[in-house]
């Protein structure tokens, strides 16, 4: 999801270690990093902390968004898991992911210390809050990706079966601390999208011939989930955790919403992307916010995390909070496409920012790819 990587341009006719990038992924990936936005900025600016839980539109968002980003996360990370060795695969990935995540944490961290109290950040358990939680989909991928190239490590043979049952076991395992929930939540996304990365034998055995009855049965099932969906399915209240048959269908809801809605989510995109790849707006979505999602994922948590420290809004009726949140949903981005555009040729500096190559770099690894 948050990262570079290349593809076949047929989407679903080859693995994800292929020579040439789909656009379709990254089309589907920045609609996600602008859903993630769309979400923080119901919860914070438009329900500001109040009822959100109970909005259509939080909880169509909230079903598939961070679910469907992790299966292709898994998708996009075939290549790393299956062709790079376990020291090479898991320093490139810590220095992509979490070089930016610790960078932006500091941004934030500072930006509480000059504006805000000094003490926020250091007393209690804020600061790890705010590394760990202001970022918990960076820690969640990195995790997910580790834990799986060591079980590819260890067992070569069975390592396909065993990545399906730790699948199942992540999701059942009762730790609840810090940001485990979400990792259990969204663990079993990322192994299913790198099974669905192999080869055709795989996918045609996971997947059944009839492939409009299998749409029609998932749509329907995404439907009955979301009229059944309330505050207690959501990951971020259930812990995932299962103590009694009432948390037990919660969570079971979780898990079966989350992937019919995702599912669903991602072909309609993948449609939308087939008509529309050659106008602009398609096209600025896929390449520039579509390859930008871990700079938009990092400057949007900092934003949304200074945004616990101010006090707004509370006299403000429905339109000028919508008005609002457009306002700063645009701006996040203008910011996010000008960082990137000032530090694309900047070596060192535009890995620790933007968690890329820089322009120069990843213009010389394509040509020697190709």
């Amino acid at each position: 999801m948050l990262y570079h990587a290349t593809l076949s341009t047929g989407h679903g006719s080859h693995s994800a270690g292929a020579d040439k990038r789909d656009l379709s992924f990254d089309f589907a990936k920045g609609i996600l990093i602008i859903l993630v936005i769309i979400g923080h900025l119901l919860q914070y600016v438009i329900y500001r902390d109040n009822g959100y839980w109970d909005s259509p539109y939080f909880k169509s968002i909230y079903m598939f968004h961070m679910p469907l980003f992790m299966a292709i996360s898994g998708y996009l990370s075939s290549r790393a898991l299956l062709r790079k060795s376990f020291a090479r695969s898991v320093n490139e990935r810590a220095i992509q992911l979490l070089l930016p995540t610790l960078f932006w944490f500091a941004l934030l961290e500072a930006a509480k210390v000059a504006v805000f109290s000094p003490s926020s950040s250091i007393v209690g358990g804020a600061f790890l809050n705010d590394l760990v939680g202001s970022y918990w989909f960076i820690w969640a991928t990195f995790a997910s990706f580790l834990v799986v190239k060591v079980l590819l490590t260890i067992f070569r043979r069975l390592s396909m079966w065993i990545v399906c049952i730790s699948a199942f076991a992540v999701a059942v395992l009762p730790v609840t601390f810090s940001i485990a929930p979400s990792i259990r939540y969204t663990y079993p996304f990322f192994c299913l999208g790198f099974l669905l990365s192999q080869s055709t034998e795989y996918r045609t055995h996971f997947l059944p011939r009839n492939r409009s009855l299998l749409m029609f049965f998932l749509a329907a099932i995404a439907c009955a989930c979301f009229l059944a969906w309330g505050k207690d399915t959501y990951v971020y209240n259930n812990l995932a955790l299962i103590h009694d048959t009432a948390s037990a269908e919660q969570v079971l809801l979780m898990f079966v919403g989350s992937a019919a809605a995702s599912w669903i989510a991602f072909e309609i995109i993948v449609q939308l992307w087939k008509f529309s790849s050659s106008t602009r707006m398609a096209r600025f979505v896929a390449v520039e916010l579509g390859q930008s999602t871990l700079l938009l994922y990092l400057l949007q948590g900092t934003v949304f995390r200074l945004m616990d420290l101010v006090q707004f809004g509370e006299l403000w009726d429905l339109s000028t909070r919508i008005s609002v949140a457009g306002m700063l949903g645009v701006s996040i981005v203008v910011i996010a496409m000008t960082v990137r555009f000032l530090v694309r040729d900047l070596g060192w500096l535009s890995r620790i920012v933007v968690g890329t190559s820089p322009r120069s770099e990843a213009i010389k690894a394509q040509s020697a790819t190709s």
